[in-house]
């Protein structure tokens, strides 16, 4: 008798941020990771209020979420998720909360990944409750310029102590080689000064909304 096929359980994969704007830069990352771990799906969820930014986004994040849904559908694995709005109490938007609700939504078998910059990775001692979150989901680290994996890694090792570290550590996949100059603070710049070098970086849709929409000071 064959052996009875076996349903590879689910893999996706969490995208959180300002995404103000979203850009190729969160698009290349996004598609690394999906592609190294085999991610069935990756959702881009804008949040609402990032705890560790002092500054509010630029945009609504209606907007913000309306440009995720257009990046969205630049890869079929890609969708876009409310998850990180507001939160009715005015909690922050803590990612381990939110890993909560969304271990809550799928099957026990389906394993959930939080995609992160290198800057994120060296911030995780920040973030609340790391410990919880990585027993919740693990961690896709993503290289961007100027940034170290293995430094931000060392910087953890320090941070958390040999004994948690090593309980931490299988849980924390980093990829290299994903290199993309381009920072939303640099796009926002170039768009309040109608600079067309904006365009290199975002998708032609993003960037019509944008435009439509007079978002970053943009009269275009």
């Amino acid at each position: 008798m064959p052996p009875a096929h076996i349903t590879p359980a689910p893999r996706i994969g969490f995208f959180g941020g300002t995404f103000d704007p979203p850009h190729l830069g969160h698009l290349a990352v996004a598609r690394a990771a999906a592609d190294r771990f085999s991610l069935d799906e990756v959702l881009l969820a804008p949040v609402a209020h990032q705890p560790l930014k002092t500054a509010a986004s630029s945009a609504s994040f209606a907007d913000r979420l309306a440009m995720a849904s257009l990046m969205a559908e630049a890869d079929a694995r890609f969708s876009v998720s409310d998850v990180d709005a507001e939160q009715q109490d005015g909690r922050p938007n803590y990612t381990v909360d939110t890993l909560a609700r969304l271990r809550g939504r799928v099957t026990e078998q389906t394993r959930l990944f939080v995609i992160v910059g290198a800057d994120s990775l060296r911030d995780l001692p920040r973030w609340h409750d790391p410990p919880r979150l990585l027993a919740l989901a693990e961690l896709i680290a993503v290289s961007r310029p100027g940034e170290d994996l293995s430094a931000a890694l060392s910087k953890l090792r320090a941070a958390f102590g040999e004994e948690l570290f090593a309980e931490m550590e299988p849980r924390i996949h980093c990829i290299e080689g994903v290199e993309q100059p381009v920072s939303a603070t640099t796009l926002r710049h170039d768009l309040a000064n109608n600079d067309a070098a904006a365009s290199e970086w975002l998708l032609p849709g993003v960037l019509q909304y944008i435009q439509a929409h007079h978002l970053y000071g943009n009269e275009a």
